[in-house]
């Protein structure tokens, strides 16, 4: 197994990261409990996430996490692996892209890794777009591949 690269960085020191990758972090079982309570909170009750027999009859075999619950799990992740310190205020801007490419049963584990596509200067800050992957353990196909836009003010 590859050692984890973790990249940490001072906001005044963001446009030298531009390139550069992390990862990737530990990994992490998602639970039925997981999906249950996603399902709950984000009002999703598709039955291929929560119905056994159901998602047995599914070309999945089984249930599957949200998509959505899966790539929320990127802030407990990616902070494994990925810091930025001395902002006084960073935000989730958006995301340019987002793909769902494989499933991710339940009782799987995932993790993420990632690359600094662009540093890019805004008004009393930075803002960087990453890409991030999310692998399934055992899998060929990742589960998630997004670019997210965040914002570090100083």
């Amino acid at each position: 197994m590859t050692p984890a690269t973790t990249l940490f960085t001072p906001v005044e020191e963001l446009s030298d990261i531009q390139g550069d990758t992390f990862g990737p972090s530990e990994w992490r079982e998602v639970t039925q409990d997981d999906v249950n309570l996603y399902a709950r909170v984000s009002g999703d009750d598709n039955p291929i996430h929560l119905d056994e027999d159901f998602a047995a009859a599914t070309p999945f075999g089984t249930r599957i996490a949200h998509g959505m619950l899966t790539l929320g799990l990127v802030v407990p992740l990616m902070r494994e692996v990925f810091e930025v310190t001395g902002f006084s205020m960073g935000v989730n801007y958006g995301m340019n892209k987002v793909r769902f490419p494989a499933p991710v049963p339940v009782g799987s584990r995932i993790r993420v890794r990632g690359e600094v596509l662009a540093v890019q200067p805004i008004a009393d800050g930075s803002q960087i777009i990453v890409r991030v992957v999310f692998d399934v353990e055992g899998s060929e196909k990742p589960a998630c591949v997004a670019e997210l836009v965040l914002r570090y003010y100083r």
